[in-house]
């Protein structure tokens, strides 16, 4: 008898109560069609201002001020025929609806795209009598913020050859998504149940987390079977990408390639170099956790490929919606009755779309904007307990989202990138503390301490070694050194023997990792991941432990959006990211739950 497959409902058959409801947005398809007709047609406005932004501050004003509607009337219809194409990509409207959207906001790009260098050339010191006059007060900030990349803009001439190279600058990275999306084929192996298994990208991370060791082996030395047979492809494709993250560096006069990534948000150097010296300063506590892994998972020596699996085996646990909106709000009740109550209300009701279905969009985001409710995209199962986790990470954002777009004018509501993951794991440390509380025994306390020990692990050590590949590298270009496959590999190996100690075993092929890191071709983004969790640990303890100030600054941050420079803004909720202490103390509590750890196994 051949199993019945259990397939999954058509978007048709979904319940709408497990739905997002996209009213807030628009009522219906037929009003986008509307709104986006009046969007369209309002492009012709933008030529009325071309030629006279230096005439006068009311001129610049009402530019900047139409700009801004229709920045952010495009924005409500672009968010809507996103998340149309998100519940079911096979849906052809919604593929047409969103390709007319981006079609038009091209148009509407180039339309504008004279107001930044009018605004360029605008002399200073009429300027500065400009942005003291009150047409500009509104959009005085973001005057200075586009005036400070004046050093950095180049002629016009000059200006429309860097951008002639914009799809060409795209080479590096598209190599090496098609060789590892596409040309490499690693067959397929067994898993511990004997059931064969394709070996690819996707699964060769399920393949790590086996608990019989000799599938994680095999995963992992067939995997980079292929990474080595395509090494030096691969070295050259991330020297071009290192290369060209160079040559756009210099060609705009700074200093080096990764303080241009950091220009952007007005973060020092010194970010970066606390982080890594911290991490640094801390690394015993790493080595002692996997000491305690190899012990406890009685290994005679252990192996990258050893370090993801649970040291124990994952407790059942089984999470209804309803049950895991209701953990998640008791765990964050710290944060107080409005911001628990809003987004309970919006958890029981229609803010996501809880389920699985077929065409829709895979894993999990949150889609903020300044007009709708900030939706959440979910493939929920009851009996994962990461998703639980996902949901409470997924409701920090979308927070995070609610209370900027109700506390700041349109332009200044969009919270950058430095700080978008402060807001979500902030939330997962709230729930992971309140369920290690609760534990009901020592063993569900250790797997949760476990759980939380690779999080930090994974997030704030793992993308700092990343983070220093990258300065390193770029810098050895910079400096004139060629990066060859040998030097790639001797250099990211001095690395794995740095953060991994001198008692781990590292495989030759570890060294190939360089080569498999996506981030690594779209550089210096990384050690966000590591601030962003470390200053999240910094405020849930300042928070938990303190009292109302403590609380409201932490709202405070939370409604700032991009009202100030993204290190004002954690300066002012209680953490300074330019001073070592947020790292230091996000691993103190690392050491202390290792400890813990040994203790209760």
């Amino acid at each position: 008898m051949i199993a019945k497959i259990k397939q999954l409902p058509r978007r048709s058959q979904v319940k709408a109560a497990d739905t997002w409801d996209l009213a807030t947005l628009f009522a219906d398809d037929a009003a986008w069609e509307t709104a986006f007709d009046k969007w369209e047609g309002a492009i012709a406005g933008y030529e009325k201002f071309r030629g006279k932004l230096a005439e006068d501050a009311k001129t610049l004003a009402a530019c900047l001020r139409f700009d801004t509607d229709f920045e952010r009337d495009g924005e409500r219809l672009g968010t809507y025929a996103f998340l149309k194409t998100a519940e079911d990509a096979a849906n052809s409207t919604y593929q047409r609806m969103i390709g007319r959207y981006r079609n038009v906001a091209s148009r509407a790009g180039q339309a504008a795209s004279y107001i930044r260098p009018e605004i360029m050339a605008i002399p200073a010191k009429t300027m500065a009598a400009f942005m003291a006059a009150r047409p500009l007060s509104e959009f005085r900030l973001a005057l200075e913020q586009l005036l400070r990349y004046k050093p950095h803009t180049l002629g016009k001439h000059e200006e429309k050859l860097l951008a002639m190279q914009s799809e060409m600058s795209e080479t590096s990275n598209q190599i090496f998504r098609q060789l590892t999306d596409a040309d490499l084929k690693w067959g397929a192996i067994k898993n511990e149940r004997g059931e064969l298994v394709e070996l690819s990208n996707s699964s060769f991370s399920s393949f790590l987390q086996s608990p019989e060791r000799g599938v994680r082996k095999k995963a992992f030395h067939e995997y980079y079977t292929q990474f080595a047979a395509h090494e030096n492809t691969l070295a050259a494709t991330l020297a071009g990408s290192i290369q060209r993250d160079v040559y756009y560096a210099r060609a705009r006069n700074y200093p080096s390639a990764l303080e241009t990534s950091l220009f952007h948000d007005k973060v020092p150097l010194a970010v970066v170099d606390n982080l890594v010296e911290s991490v640094h300063r801390h690394l015993g506590a790493l080595y002692r956790y996997y000491d305690l892994r190899r012990r406890k998972m009685k290994l005679r020596d252990i192996h990258h490929y050893d370090t993801y699996v649970p040291i124990l085996s994952e407790l059942k646990t089984r999470h209804t919606w309803d049950q895991a909106v209701k953990l998640v709000i008791s765990a964050i009740e710290p944060l107080g009755s409005e911001y628990c109550g809003v987004l309970e209300t919006g958890l029981k009701g229609r803010w996501s779309d809880r389920y699985p279905n077929q065409g829709k969009q895979s894993g999990a985001f949150s889609s903020g904007s300044y007009h709708g409710d900030p939706f959440i995209l979910m493939n929920y199962q009851t009996d994962v307990l990461d998703h639980v986790f996902t949901l409470a990470h997924e409701a920090g954002h979308s927070m995070h989202s609610y209370y900027s777009a109700r506390h700041q004018p349109f332009q200044y509501y969009n919270y950058a990138i430095f700080v978008a993951e402060v807001a979500s794991t902030f939330n997962e440390q709230l729930l992971a503390r309140h369920m290690m509380k609760r534990a009901t025994s020592d063993k569900q306390r250790a797997f949760l301490i476990n759980r939380e020990i690779d999080s930090i692990r994974g997030t704030i050590v793992r993308q700092t070694m990343f983070a220093e590949f990258e300065r390193l590298t770029h810098a050895l270009v910079e400096a004139g050194e060629p990066l060859t496959l040998d030097r790639f590999k001797s250099e990211y190996r001095k690395l794995l023997e740095l953060y991994f100690g001198p008692d781990f075993s590292l495989d030759p092929e570890l060294s190939l990792e360089c080569f498999r890191i996506p981030h690594f071709y779209r550089a210096f983004y990384v050690y966000k991941y590591a601030t962003g969790l470390s200053a999240a640990i910094s405020l849930a303890e300042r928070v938990t432990s303190g009292g109302q100030r403590e609380l409201n600054d932490y709202l405070s941050f939370l409604k700032g959006g991009c009202s100030k420079y993204p290190l004002e803004l954690l300066r002012d909720a209680g953490v300074d990211m330019e001073k070592p202490q947020a790292v230091d103390t996000a691993l103190g509590y690392f050491e202390r739950l290792v400890a813990e750890l040994d203790e209760l196994l």
